[in-house]
């Protein structure tokens, strides 16, 4: 599992680029790289924690482009047009796209079966898409207003058919990864909370 909860990340401000951020392509594999030269340099940890810190500094900025691209501000948008830009946003720059559901009244997920930073051709144990999980958090927080934590729950480099990202409040993402680790299944997790 890979947690980001957004405090982790607030303690720079971020330079843009004659006031919008800059974006460039990079390939997918770029992830896996990164994380394991960080890995063999100060350990599996500490390289996840450095992609979510990585990953929430760049949704941070990014969210001026998303609000940009929805007229200005997106979370002003319904609920479906909201989600249904944000994975256009991501579709549009080769992330790929996901389904938002709502399976507790605390939490949301965004699911995905083609996601850039999983690679399910070389198995993990663990949840590979540590940068996703930090970016996730500082866009939705820096949209939102408010600390949005965020939890990958299930990942296709471990395995499994989709990448799931789980999103709320700190607190109660934190009990659900804290439920999670205890060895509960995800629907036994959500009816917990």
């Amino acid at each position: 599992m890979s947690f980001h909860g957004s405090t982790l990340g607030q303690e720079s401000q971020l330079g843009t680029s004659a006031g919008k951020p800059r974006e460039i392509a990079v390939p997918g594999s770029v992830f896996e790289s990164i994380r394991a030269e960080a890995a063999s340099f100060a350990g599996t940890l500490q390289a996840v924690r450095a992609l979510h810190l990585a990953g929430y500094r760049a949704g941070v900025e990014a969210s001026a482009a998303l609000n940009h691209e929805a007229g200005g501000n997106a979370f002003a948008l319904t609920e479906v047009a909201f989600w249904s830009s944000l994975s256009d946003f991501f579709a549009k720059r080769g992330w790929g796209s996901f389904e938002h559901r709502s399976p507790h009244r605390a939490i949301g997920v965004l699911e995905t079966s083609d996601w850039a930073e999983a690679r399910p051709d070389s198995f993990d144990p663990e949840a590979t898409c540590g940068f996703t999980t930090g970016y996730l958090c500082g866009l939705l927080t820096q949209l939102s207003g408010a600390p949005i934590a965020v939890l990958e729950i299930s990942c296709r480099s471990r395995g499994q058919d989709t990448c799931e990202f789980a999103f709320g409040a700190e607190s109660v993402i934190h009990d659900l990864y804290g439920s999670l680790l205890d060895g509960a299944e995800i629907t036994t997790a959500l009816k917990a909370l």
